[in-house]
């Protein structure tokens, strides 16, 4: 079986709060139809059974598609729908607990504009680290924000893919993806687009096969 994690390369599609299981769910199909290679689902505002409700029916969606499905948050939740792995931010668990839980799945970790953060979630066992807000972000304004350099900073420090969150549009997309981003986390511009097939596919477009990698990153040692 191939490792999930030499697919972490591409549109990450962000899910966002306060939609009903139908309506996310459409979202996200279509998201996947336009592209994005990995799903990461976020609820924060709703009740356990819920969230479980939907992050299941994501899974199941991804898995169709060929797609990796991540859980924000909680390593409960993760562990429950079978998804492929874990985001944690500051608040979160510790990365290296999370592994126990979770042997084999994705973990990935926020480390903002903090290259250190970056080493560090290496070293604890992390698959990937999140760099942003890389633009001003809809979603959290009033975020600090990490200025493009940080995601080569933050490569250099991790040797892991890193994913850029924060103010991403088709419009400014291309700027992360020739800083070094291996992935583009995105949620207004993609779930709020009218058409989301449509923006997932510009987004995705980022990554043309034409386009070199960056270089490929150095695996943690197991």
């Amino acid at each position: 079986m191939a490792d999930p994690r030499a697919r972490l390369r591409g549109l990450y599609a962000v899910t966002p709060e306060g939609l009903d299981t139908d309506t996310l769910l459409a979202r996200v199909q279509q998201a996947l139809a336009g592209g994005a290679a990995l799903v990461q689902y976020r609820a924060k505002a709703v009740s356990p059974a819920v969230a479980l409700e939907q992050a299941r029916a994501i899974a199941l969606a991804c898995r169709a598609r060929g797609a990796l499905f991540i859980v924000n948050d909680s390593v409960d939740l993760a562990q429950a729908s079978g998804a492929d792995g874990v985001h944690l931010g500051r608040e979160d668990a510790d990365p290296r607990l999370a592994r126990v839980r979770l042997p084999g799945a994705i973990i990935g970790v926020s480390c903002y504009a903090q290259p250190a953060r970056a080493a560090k979630a290496a070293q604890d066992g992390a698959d990937y680290v999140g760099v942003g807000s890389v633009f001003v972000s809809s979603t959290k304004p009033s975020a600090q924000r990490a200025p493009l350099a940080a995601i080569a900073a933050a490569r250099e420090a991790a040797g892991l893919p890193v994913a850029a969150i924060g103010g991403i549009t088709p419009a400014n997309a291309q700027e992360a993806v020739d800083a070094g981003a291996d992935m583009l986390a995105v949620i207004s511009s993609l779930f709020d687009a009218p058409d989301v097939t449509a923006a997932a596919r510009a987004l995705a477009n980022c990554y043309d096969s034409r386009r070199p990698l960056h270089g490929e990153p150095q695996r943690r040692a197991v």
